[in-house]
């Protein structure tokens, strides 16, 4: 389990996640710093660990990624996982959520990320399997694997290319090359630009009006999505009315009509 913590960038005590509580929030830090916040394999851990505690704990609505220092991510910390490829450090067990969307267990709730300086590789991944985007406008970003004698296997070779499209994605997937912020938000990576050191108040506001919707529609409408992406749109279409009993029969769904009735927020329950 990851414990709450207000770490910010020392990673003396093996802390490479930090993870906070706020309302109906998780905010999950990456916490290497030192190392442009690279992902090692006790980092790739703690960060699967953190998202399945989020995932298990019915009080929390919304997760904001963050990065502690100038940095998101340099990507994958090549040298420590060098001899790790094979040991299971991108395995994730039924009960555990893979950050990359590969294996493991599907996140059922909502997932904001706040990405300033540099975002390579498997940060651009991690991005591209969340829900809302909020970049800073001084990032730098590239899917540079093939400069490293590899490919990228974090989702970016299905992802990267259902946001921006083949003849958009293929020319920074096939080289490897560097990207700003404004084309980043040109090929559909991210939900918004924002003014360098913006990006994480921008991010929390999001988070917090995600907090305000019933748990149990966004949850609905974030599985149906996942469907559509993951199945097909016919299959996603032919599934839409499963969903609906356990809305319509729920206490959320009689509060939201209620508020409505009376002109007032609406203040849900999850149930």
């Amino acid at each position: 389990m990851i414990t709450e913590s207000n770490n910010s960038n020392s990673t003396s005590n093996g802390t490479r996640i930090t993870y906070e509580v706020q309302d109906y929030i998780c905010l999950i830090g990456l916490n290497r710093a030192d190392k442009r916040n690279a992902f090692d394999s006790h980092m790739i851990k703690q960060l699967s660990q953190a998202l399945t505690q989020y995932g298990n704990d019915a009080n929390l609505r919304c997760a904001l990624i963050f990065a502690h220092g100038e940095h998101f991510t340099a990507g994958l910390d090549l040298m420590e996982l060098q001899d790790k490829w094979n040991k299971g450090a991108f395995e994730f067990t039924a009960d555990e959520i893979d950050p990359w969307g590969i294996g493991g267990k599907l996140r059922s709730k909502p997932i904001v990320v706040a990405v300033q300086g540099t975002c390579f590789t498997a940060g651009i991944e991690l991005m591209l399997n969340s829900d809302v985007v909020i970049a800073s406008d001084n990032c730098n970003f590239a899917q540079m694997e093939v400069q490293r004698g590899i490919m990228p296997f974090g989702g970016a070779t299905v992802r990267f290319i259902a946001a921006a499209g083949w003849q958009k994605a293929m020319p920074y997937l096939l080289t490897g090359k560097n990207f700003d912020a404004q084309t980043a938000d040109k090929l559909n990576l991210v939900s918004e630009v924002v003014p360098n050191g913006k990006e994480y108040e921008r991010a929390l506001t999001i988070a917090k009006e995600i907090c305000k919707a019933a748990p149990l529609g966004v949850q609905g409408l974030l599985s149906s999505a996942q469907d559509g992406s993951f199945n097909g749109a016919k299959a996603a279409l032919a599934n839409i009315h499963s969903y609906l009993p356990h809305l319509f029969h729920s206490e959320d769904a009689k509060e939201g009509a209620m508020a409505m009735v009376e002109r007032r927020e609406a203040e849900f329950k999850g149930r």
